[in-house]
C-alpha cells in the first residue's frame, strides 16, 4: 500500500490544520466544518492526478478543443457522521461521483477503555465492482472502523482502485491499515497529518479531539470519533 502524507510538504493545508487543532478556534463549528471540507477538496485534487484520462473533442462556440478528462467511475464513500464535511470537500471536486454511506464506529468493551471494538450498523451504496473507491474518514486512530467500513462496502463488489483518506492519522492506525490492506496492490492511504500516538482512551494525540462532536455537537452514544 502506498502512503501519502500531505504534511511532508508545505502547503495551505498546514493553515487549515492549525485552525482545526486550535482549541479556541474549535468553538466555531462552521469554521471547523469548513476546514475539514477544504482539506477534502485539496486531497481530492491530488487524487485526481492519479486517475485515468483520455482526450475528448469538446465543441465550443468557436471550434473544437481537445481536452483530457478522467475516465474513472468513482464511488465516494463516507463514514458517518464525522465524515460528512470531509465528504463534501471531495464531492465539490468529484461532482459526478456516486456516493456511499457507512455507519461504522469504535466503542469501548470495558469500563477502563482498554478493549476496543468496532461496529457497523448501516450501509447505502451502489455497485463498486471495478470502480475507483474513495473512503473518506477524517480520523484514523486504531483503524478498526475503517477496515470494517471497507468490509461492508466489499459486499457490493471489488473496486479496481482504492483510496483511503483521512485528515489526521495515528501512527498505530497507519501501521494497522498498511498491514491489513497489504494484499491490495492499487491501494493508497492519504493523510493530511500523522500524529505519533494514541492516549489511554485511544484518542489521537495531539490530534484535535472528537471530530464528530466538534462538527455537529456532543452525542450521547458510546461510539467515538464518529
Amino acid at each position: 500500500m502506498k502512503l501519502i502524507n500531505l504534511a511532508l510538504s508545505n502547503s495551505i493545508v498546514g493553515e487549515y490544520m492549525a485552525q482545526l487543532r486550535d482549541k479556541n478556534l474549535q468553538q466555531s463549528r462552521m469554521l471547523f466544518r469548513r476546514n475539514i471540507c477544504r482539506i477534502g477538496s485539496i486531497m481530492a485534487y491530488e487524487i485526481s492526478k492519479t486517475l485515468r484520462y483520455s482526450t475528448k473533442d469538446i465543441v465550443t462556440p468557436l471550434g473544437i478543443a481537445p481536452t483530457a478528462t478522467p475516465d474513472d467511475d468513482i464511488i465516494l464513500a463516507t463514514v458517518l457522521r464525522a465524515g460528512l464535511p470531509f465528504h463534501q470537500g471531495f464531492l465539490d471536486v468529484f461532482d459526478k461521483a456516486d456516493c456511499a454511506f457507512v455507519s461504522a464506529y469504535r466503542y469501548y468493551k470495558d469500563e477502563k477503555h482498554k478493549e476496543i471494538g468496532a461496529c457497523s450498523e448501516y450501509l447505502a451504496s451502489s455497485c463498486i465492482q471495478g470502480k475507483t473507491l474513495i473512503i473518506a474518514d477524517p480520523m484514523l486512530a486504531t483503524g478498526g472502523s475503517l477496515r470494517l467500513s471497507y468490509e461492508a462496502l466489499r459486499t457490493h463488489g471489488t473496486p479496481a482502485t482504492l483510496h483511503l483518506c483521512c485528515v489526521i492519522a495515528a501512527q498505530r492506525g497507519v501501521d494497522y491499515i498498511q498491514d491489513t490492506f497489504s494484499d491490495i496492490p492499487d491501494a493508497t492511504l492519504w493523510c493530511a497529518a500523522i500524529d505519533p500516538e494514541l492516549n489511554e482512551d485511544a484518542y489521537i494525540t495531539p490530534g484535535l479531539g472528537d471530530a464528530g462532536d466538534l462538527a455537529f455537537g456532543t452525542k450521547l452514544s458510546t461510539g467515538t470519533h464518529d
